[in-house]
């Protein structure tokens, strides 16, 4: 069987979700993590990482 190899996008969107999970995080602005696409994570993920 042949493996799909995920995108680099994909991935980083992947490890993004991943640690937002770890942190206990499972939605954002009402939508669950899967349902944004890669800028809405990116965007979430680095003002986040601002208001430390």
């Amino acid at each position: 069987m042949m493996k799909i190899r995920e995108s680099k996008t994909e991935q980083k969107r992947d490890e993004i979700i991943e640690e937002f999970v770890n942190k206990g995080i499972f939605k954002i602005d009402g939508r669950q993590l899967y349902e944004l696409n890669f800028y809405e994570l990116m965007k979430e993920h680095t003002t986040e990482d601002e208001r430390r």
